[in-house]
């Protein structure tokens, strides 16, 4: 036996003993997912206003909590084979292997934190699982690849060069291998036992974020413990973990911050119960959703500006805004074009995940369309991609559209942009000439396409439009060109002067004004409601939100029958304006000229949206009475949404 205990040691070389070499190697890891958190944060400075020196060091250390969790699955696999003690784990071939395991599963991990270098910028958040369901649907899924590599070449090559670093690094400690291997016996086998029992402690430890069994496994939801606000959450995650941690998961679950309906009725209710009318307004309604037609874009908007130089690049909209009703403090309630489509035809905001993606998609809702329709209407949506994309023909379908057109019903195939769909021009002068063929009354929505990456506009127009400071600025103009095309098109047709006309965007995009990059302006989209016989005009101060839509449009047209919508009428005066809205784990309750800023089990900052937009002074311990109210009425929200999505309970029955 003591022979046996020499022999052993005696073969392992302390620069190659292959336990120490393993703790070198995820060293190595940790310490190339924390250079990925800094590029993160580089690459997305402006965003994190409010970030100190002292703050980032705090978010850095959080951070390798998050990293030790998403490495430890991500190299699951190659532990266990690198850690089973048989004696054929030191011959060369062997080894070989393992080091191709390595490099392939990790680069591909550190390949997704890179990309949200960029795609963070789009949605103001860590790509999560969902993202596969995403793109499922998109036919051009090969050609955006490549273009994304094109546009964003400087990722991919600092991609490449941590993957190099892997690959340099990872054989600087190199176990002792034997080509024969090395005799088995029983005290490297006891040995080997004991040693993977302890490491697979740690790691299961490493895993779950603690070794407790009174702790829960570390969620995206506990990164907020780091940061000051729940935008700065996305640099403490990384990218893997964000995935690894939503596959397969119920993104809703019930809570009782209430405890009889009655009381939770009483705190708020989406429920409306209009009165009984026979006089609905059989008028025509449109409703534009803009692709990434943030507020910062829009002149009317941000007249505040106008001291530095900026007019927006929006004339016509401004123009037609002089002549609307719209709301200068008006939001989305989520951060993608899937959140948009919800939220502005069925009053069904984003919470946690977009309602496309779950499991309760599959309920049965109410939508500006299915009420409409059941009154005579004729309903349609429009989408210039091809058919599927994004999930839209479905979600029209579930929302009681009786057509969809898309790009499988466009005439002319020429028009297509190559990336993503027709035209804006083009197509919204087919919607033109769909419109003045529907019989009357109809409910009509498009949602475009050119305002998106790549950022290009028709080769005609190169050079028209003004370039702007941005990419997605001259996409902008061309968009709102080709919206005032439409109108002079419309304008002439007869069914023109009895229609309620509706604009917003499905959410911002680039942004280069800093008060647009904070957890609340990163939400900015505007609000109009146009009448061509100017019967709606004038800005209001108040507070409005996507989710206002469908339940205004309703109230416009004195419909009168009870219905399902988390938003409010924005025509009735006796209901108080607010904004609701999700990102980086926590909810967002916007009254009056307060935000609240709440993850779920406790509020975590206050602030005032219209005297601080930078948000960086907490108020939440100067005003403990208006923390208590809004928090009171935010945990009536988001009982009733999960209660009434997991329930299926989004009609009136």
């Amino acid at each position: 036996m003591v022979k046996e205990f020499r022999q052993y040691f005696s073969d392992i070389n302390p620069k190659g003993n292959i336990y120490l070499m393993l703790v070198w190697r995820f060293n190595l890891l940790m310490l190339i997912f924390s250079l990925c958190r800094v590029l993160f944060y580089l690459f997305n400075v402006d965003f994190f206003p409010n970030v100190t020196s002292k703050g980032l060091l705090r978010i850095l250390a959080g951070g390798l909590w998050f990293d030790t969790s998403a490495l430890l699955y991500t190299n699951l696999l190659y532990f266990v084979l690198f850690l089973i003690p048989f004696t054929f784990r030191y011959n060369a071939w062997y080894q070989k292997a393992l080091k191709f395991l390595f490099v392939i599963t990790n680069s591909i991990a550190i390949g997704a934190n890179c990309a949200d270098f960029i795609y963070f910028r789009f949605t103001m958040r860590r790509t999560t699982a969902t993202v596969f369901d995403e793109f499922k649907h998109e036919t051009n899924f090969g050609s955006l690849i490549p273009r994304f590599i094109a546009d964003y070449w400087y990722v991919f090559l600092i991609w490449i060069a941590l993957t190099a670093l892997l690959v340099l690094l990872y054989g600087r400690i190199r176990p002792i291998v034997k080509r024969k291997g090395y005799k088995f016996h029983l005290v490297y086998g006891i040995n080997g036992m004991v040693l993977l029992l302890v490491f697979a402690t740690l790691m299961v430890g490493g895993m779950r974020g603690g070794f407790r069994h009174s702790t829960r496994p570390i969620t995206l939801s506990n990164a907020g413990q780091y940061v000051s606000e729940p935008l700065e959450a996305a640099i403490v995650l990384n990218t893997p973990f964000a995935i690894y941690r939503t596959l397969g998961k119920k993104s809703l679950v019930k809570v009782d911050y209430y405890k009889t309906p009655e009381e939770l009725e009483i705190a708020y209710t989406p429920i409306h119960k209009p009165e009984p009318t026979d006089s609905l307004k059989r008028m025509n309604v449109v409703i534009f959703i803009l692709e990434s037609f943030g507020r910062e874009y829009i002149g009317a908007y941000n007249q505040h500006l106008k001291e530095q130089g900026y007019n927006g690049f929006t004339p016509f909209l401004d123009s037609l805004i002089n002549h609307s009703l719209w709301y200068r403090y008006s939001f989305g309630n989520g951060r993608k074009s899937i959140d948009g489509m919800p939220s502005v035809l069925a009053s069904i905001p984003m919470f946690v995940e977009p309602y496309f993606l779950t499991s309760y998609s599959g309920n049965k809702i109410n939508s500006i369309a299915s009420l409409l329709r059941a009154e005579g209407y004729h309903t349609a949506f429009f989408h210039g991609a091809p058919n599927g994309s994004m999930g839209f023909q479905a979600f029209a379908n579930v929302a009681g559209f009786e057509e969809y057109y898309g790009m499988s019903e466009y005439p002319n195939p020429k028009d297509f942009d190559g990336m993503w769909g027709v035209w804006d021009e083009e197509f919204f002068q087919f919607f033109a000439q769909k419109l003045n063929g529907f019989r009357q009354p109809f409910c009509a929505a498009l949602f475009s396409v050119s305002s998106h990456h790549p950022f290009k506009v028709p080769e005609r127009y190169e050079g028209k439009f003004p370039k702007g400071t941005l990419p997605i600025h001259q996409c902008i103009a061309y968009t709102d060109y080709s919206l005032k095309r439409f109108f002079e098109t419309v304008s002439k047709m007869e069914w023109y002067s009895n229609t309620l006309f509706v604009i917003t965007a499905d959410h911002p995009n680039q942004t280069y004004f800093p008060e647009y990059q904070t957890s609340v302006g990163s939400f900015a989209v505007p609000l109009v409601f146009y009448r061509p016989d100017n019967s709606l005009s004038g800005q209001k101060d108040e507070l409005a939100q996507q989710i206002d839509i469908m339940p205004s449009i309703l109230g416009y047209l004195n419909y009168g029958k009870p219905f399902v919508a988390f938003g409010r009428n924005i025509f009735d005066s006796n209901t108080k304006p607010f904004v609701v809205n999700y990102t980086n784990g926590c909810y967002q309750l916007y009254l009056d000229s307060l935000a609240l800023i709440f993850d779920g089990s406790k509020t975590i900052g206050l602030y005032d949206i219209r005297t601080d937009l930078m948000l960086a002074k907490n108020l939440q311990n100067q005003l403990p009475d208006a923390v208590k109210q809004m928090e009171s009425k935010l945990k009536a929200i988001v009982q009733q949404y999960n209660s009434r999505m997991i329930e299926d309970k989004l009609v009136v029955r």
